[in-house]
């Protein structure tokens, strides 16, 4: 059953929607772009880069990312403790130029310690962007139909791409640090396309009550939590495989093929992502989410594996494709999941259990980083099977039909329950 979230009493002081709804998802997209695709991810495709140019070594690669890991966590739990950051231009502004003084202040030292010092901010502006962005879409978005934030989530992959073909541009007449550069004038031209994005509106009184939920009759709500159990194990194997593969994948590819294709692989993972979350939604509307969850994490492990198994070009641009188009629809699925079992406080605790998955991911990898990448993908490809089999319990008598009704809406009347959208591999 799709996942709706009920229609909540609309005032004139919030506002109406933008005259065409995608305007605003341009605008989320772009904010979303900016914040992930490069914010956070544009990392991957420089850090092979700085290993031979600017002297990083492999372990010192792992500690950054899970800087920026650490700091994406307290940007998301800041999101999540305090609501009203969620509703704040001033606040979505501030870190969209946090996240361009970050990147553009990469280059200006060969400082380990700096460079983690810099890419602990950039997590947490990173955060703060996507759950801005986020709850923007949910709230004027809702009336709307449910490819449309699905879209936005692709601006995620849009961002990896397009800096990807920045890198690989960049790396052909210039060093490293005019790699960062690039990247920072990039998040600026997107920081400008979303610098208008509107945040979500102060919530209105509360016009229905929700009555408890059902399965029918068969289940009450506390046995829910075996179900969640399962998901939260896989969600959490999840965010420590795929940030493995998010963090390395790149500088993996490169080992056994010439360095363009790495960087093209990169290009080939945020295209493929573009269209991911609004495919997985859809297919979430036809088939068990369960199911298809279980389908998405063996996929993705085959897809980390490939390159550590096979060198060349069909290995490495046939992983990027399988990582790219599962690695948000996955979040899809999960946070869906998770809102259709109405586990109080779902989607935070699947946020907080993937993003420390994130921060565990390069630490756990560190010490296999002095053999190369390939003993590192093969065991983050082992935690993502680990996750499929979490999933796989998860679908042992599922209860289909949990429902939520809320008392003097047409959603109450027929069951339905809440939509929450395809996060690109956060859930804040």
């Amino acid at each position: 059953m799709p996942l709706r979230r009920p229609p909540r009493a609309s005032t004139a002081k919030e506002g109406a929607a933008p005259h065409s709804p995608w305007g605003h998802v341009a605008q989320a997209a772009a904010a979303l772009a900016a914040g992930m695709g490069v914010g956070r991810f544009v990392f991957t495709p420089i850090v092979p880069l700085m290993h031979t140019q600017a002297g990083l070594s492999a372990g010192a690669g792992a500690h950054l990312a899970t800087a920026n890991y650490i700091g994406y966590l307290v940007g998301a739990l800041a999101g999540i403790l305090c609501p009203a950051l969620v509703r704040s231009p001033a606040l979505l502004r501030a870190s969209l130029v946090v996240l361009v003084g970050s990147l553009a202040a990469m280059p200006v030292t060969h400082s380990t310690a700096v460079w983690i010092a810099l890419r602990l901010p950039a997590g947490v502006a990173s955060a703060l962007i996507f759950v801005i962005a986020v709850s923007s879409l949910l709230s004027h978005l809702r009336e709307h139909p449910a490819h449309l934030p699905g879209w936005a989530f692709g601006g995620v992959g849009a961002g990896i791409a397009l800096s990807g073909l920045l890198v690989l541009a960049v790396r052909s007449f210039a060093d490293w640090r005019a790699a960062w550069w690039a990247s920072a004038a990039l998040a600026a031209l997107l920081t400008v396309m979303a610098w208008n994005l509107r945040p979500e509106a102060a919530p209105a009184a509360a016009t229905a009550t929700a009555e408890p939920v059902t399965t029918g009759g068969r289940e009450p709500r506390a046995r829910t939590g075996r179900w969640f159990t399962a998901l939260f194990a896989s969600y959490t194997l999840e965010g420590i495989g795929y940030i493995v593969a998010g963090t390395f994948l790149v500088a993996a590819i490169e080992q056994g093929s010439p360095g363009w294709i790495g960087s093209g692989a990169w290009v080939l993972v945020g295209v493929a992502a573009m269209p991911s979350s609004a495919l997985w939604a859809w297919l979430g509307r036809r088939w068990s989410r369960p199911g298809l969850l279980l389908a998405a994490l063996v996929v993705q492990a085959v897809g980390i594996a490939l390159p550590a198994l096979f060198d060349g070009v069909t290995a490495a641009l046939v992983s990027a494709v399988l990582f790219g188009a599962t690695f948000i629809g996955i979040s899809t699925l999960a946070l869906a999941t998770g809102a259709h079992l109405r586990f109080p406080r779902s989607v935070a605790l699947l946020t907080a259990g993937y993003s420390v998955g994130q921060i565990l991911g390069p630490l756990v990898v560190a010490p296999l980083l002095r053999h190369g990448y390939h003993q590192a993908l093969l065991l983050a490809s082992g935690v993502v099977l680990a996750a499929a089999m979490a999933a796989a319990v998860l679908r042992i008598g599922f209860p289909h039909h949990v429902v939520v009704a809320h008392q003097g809406t047409p959603e109450g009347r027929s069951g339905a329950v809440e939509r929450i959208p395809a996060p690109g591999g956060s859930g804040a």
